[in-house]
């Protein structure tokens, strides 16, 4: 969403599942402070509603947790069809778990204790391999929920399945990406998209446009959960999901 102020880019958005108070929260400070958006979960229950919910980019995941174990989480979220990178902790050195990890879906494993250092090449290489080389920390991707858009190149995929968007629909969706959370009105939106002044005529073009683009990037769009109708003022993507 577009305002005055240009507002950082939306960044990776990672689940971190770790029932350890101390170790997720260090870990939770260092991956923000590296420039990533950070939800934590204590249990795989709660990890796996979150994630089958709101679609963060990587998941982070502990293989010993109070409600079960880590491998048959991982298995049910990729049973789940998710299909975002699963980095997995383990203390434990056997080989023999870090295989299994791998053959219940996970892409990649650290075992504690681990270096902040190598933590963050994992992260940076699953998600370069998940979403293209752009997608390290911001640069020209944008992210909203599981909403990615390639600026680069043009085009915006939701769920993992690409949106056919006009140019028009696309420069609409990156301009609301590029300022989550704040109130666009229409004015803005039409002379930042389309080039010119608002008019009355013309700013229903702004919301012609929305419609067609909720049509394509909202589960419902007739009850839409990305991009919220503000009452009186305009539109506005939400900076999460």
């Amino acid at each position: 969403m577009n305002a005055p102020l240009s507002r950082p880019h939306p960044r990776p958005h990672i689940l971190v599942i770790e029932d350890d108070p101390a170790v997720a929260a260090s870990l939770h400070d260092a991956l923000r402070e590296n420039g990533y958006t950070v939800t934590g979960k204590a249990t795989g229950r709660e990890g796996v509603t979150f994630a089958r919910d709101h679609h963060p980019q990587l998941i982070i995941l502990d293989v010993r947790l109070p409600d079960g174990s880590g491998f048959d989480f991982c298995r049910e979220l990729r049973q789940l069809g998710l299909r975002q990178p699963i980095l997995m902790l383990t203390v434990r050195g056997d080989e023999v778990d870090k295989v299994l990890g791998l053959e219940m879906g996970a892409d990649d494993y650290v075992t504690k204790p681990y270096g902040l250092r190598e933590l963050l090449s994992r992260i940076r290489a699953l998600l370069r391999r998940a979403y293209g080389e752009l997608s390290a920390q911001g640069g020209d991707l944008l992210y909203a929920g599981d909403l990615v858009i390639d600026l680069a190149g043009g085009k915006a995929q939701r769920g993992g399945r690409e949106l056919a968007l006009t140019p028009t629909e696309f420069r609409l969706l990156a301009y609301l990406a590029r300022h989550p959370g704040q109130a666009l009105s229409r004015g803005q939106l039409l002379e930042a998209v389309w080039g010119y002044d608002a008019e009355v005529e013309s700013e229903r073009t702004v919301t012609v446009t929305i419609r067609r683009l909720r049509e394509k990037v909202e589960p419902d769009p007739a009850a839409p959960s990305l991009i919220l109708t503000v009452p009186g003022v305009g539109y506005r993507l939400v900076a999460s999901l």
